[in-house]
């Protein structure tokens, strides 16, 4: 089958792209500013794809179109599409349809923490000797890339409450009929397409609806919005992880900021993780996949010391470089609690070394001025913030973090940020970088600031 996927440097469809090459189909596709470090996955693995929405990519008659939900009505190629009758689906059913099926799904779903824990989850199945497929939103620094078809029974995915197409306005996560499914947490989020949480809430119910009764959830025990979800029904057996002593499994850290926890089934220590992560969310996060590794067969010894060579994902507080004494990260956070999580993960490590918290408020729902009220308290372990200040942001961006005082600092243009960061921080300082987007690659920028600063090490 030729499939021609529209949309194919995003993360997903990219993940969607690798999957359908490495299942003996001849895979094109399409995308507007296509860049590392999709554009080097695709074309190592020598699918042909083409920028732009043109209808005239269309020429090369694929057998089915699968488009990505970036796409909408009135693009030359969605309309050409629908004209000339030509069979077309989304990525989540194609996937459903020609790869999950016949397999033992593992979903992760949640606001927060669906990247790294399927990462983990991946990880632990294919320490086990299990050689799981996976799709994740990131890219798994202990895998060759963010997805595989995999040659056993079991698929990893990263279950995004994000709509499907735009034939199709449905959570992407309804499509994947898992039988194992991680329920991280619930946030208002995605303010482009949901009124409230209620709407998300809903979703969330009806993933829940496709579980057997057969299979496994396993919920965040101290998320109040998941518990109300789970009353508007729920027909498959659940465990909960979580720091409540009512959690079933849960965890045991002797020190804060410790890099070592047990892990508690029932209360009893049933495994030891010692790694390299930082904060409390990643617990949570590492609780989950145990759990879900558990309902496969995987013991939890076995999970820990997986565990203890995972290597993290990419933009999740990876570090960049440690120029003259100053130690960049990069970090996907956007989202308040996000935040508030990754300087609560770095404080409890660091101790009391200068945070610098540099963050471009690029999601849509951080454009709508959604979380404006929340920003100042989740920025507010940082000792230094400076923030990206664009003219398009629509609200008023030094009013919601006037709680900070003379910590914030706000620049128009990433070169303006670029020198006053350099000008700045000094040695010891831990700078991190948050965004869902590029940055206007300001961490390279950064960093080469840095070394002609003459702090080269």
């Amino acid at each position: 089958m030729h499939v021609h996927i529209l949309g194919i440097a995003g993360t997903f469809m990219g993940g969607v792209a690798a999957i359908a090459k490495a299942a003996g189909h001849r895979v094109t596709g399409s995308d507007l500013n296509i860049y590392p470090p999709m554009s080097t996955q695709l074309s190592e693995l020598g699918i042909e794809f083409v920028e732009g929405y043109g209808a005239e990519q269309l020429d090369m008659k694929p057998d089915m179109v699968v488009v990505g939900n970036a796409l909408s009505r009135g693009r030359p190629v969605v309309e050409a599409m629908l004209d000339l009758g030509l069979p077309y689906t989304s990525g989540p059913l194609w996937l459903s349809d020609h790869v999950l099926k016949n397999k033992h799904v593992l979903a992760v779903a949640g606001t927060h923490g669906k990247t790294t824990t399927s990462s983990m989850l991946a990880w632990i199945l294919e320490a086990a000797g299990l050689k799981p497929g996976f799709l994740i939103g990131g890219v798994p620094q202990n895998f060759a890339g963010t997805a595989r078809l995999g040659e056993g029974n079991h698929f990893v995915i990263e279950a995004d409450e994000y709509d499907t197409a735009f034939f199709d306005k449905r959570a992407k996560f309804v499509h994947y009929r898992p039988r194992t499914v991680v329920l991280n947490n619930l946030e208002y989020d995605h303010a482009d397409i949901y009124p409230d949480v209620a709407a998300i809430r809903r979703q969330f119910n009806q993933l829940l609806r496709t579980v057997p009764a057969a299979g496994r959830l396993i919920v965040n025990g101290d998320d109040a919005e998941l518990d109300a979800t789970l009353a508007m029904g729920c027909w498959t057996p659940r465990e909960t992880f979580g720091v409540g002593a009512t959690a079933q499994w849960s965890a045991f850290t002797r020190e804060r900021g410790s890099a070592e926890f047990a892990v508690l089934k029932g209360g009893e220590e049933v495994a030891h993780v010692s790694w390299t992560l930082l904060g409390q969310h990643n617990v949570m996060n590492a609780l989950a996949a145990i759990a879900a590794a558990a309902h496969v067969g995987v013991t939890p010894a076995d999970s820990a010391r997986a565990l203890g060579e995972f290597r993290g994902v990419k933009r999740r507080m990876e570090v960049r470089g440690v120029i003259g004494g100053v130690t960049v990260y990069d970090d996907f956070a956007h989202h308040p609690t996000a935040i508030a999580t990754t300087l609560e993960g770095l404080r409890a490590r660091v101790g009391t070394a200068r945070i610098v918290a540099v963050l471009e408020p690029r999601s849509n729902t951080m454009k709508l001025g959604v979380h404006r009220d929340q920003l100042a308290p989740a920025l507010a372990l940082a000792d230094r913030v400076w923030l990206l200040n664009a003219p398009d942001l629509g609200w008023d961006l030094p009013a919601a973090l006037s709680p900070l005082g003379a910590r914030v600092g706000y620049t128009a243009t990433v070169e303006a940020l670029v020198r006053a960061l350099a000008d700045e921080a000094k040695a010891g300082d831990h700078v991190v970088l948050m965004s869902n987007g590029g940055f206007g690659g300001l961490h390279d920028k950064l960093l080469a600031a840095l070394r002609r600063r003459g702090g080269a090490q």
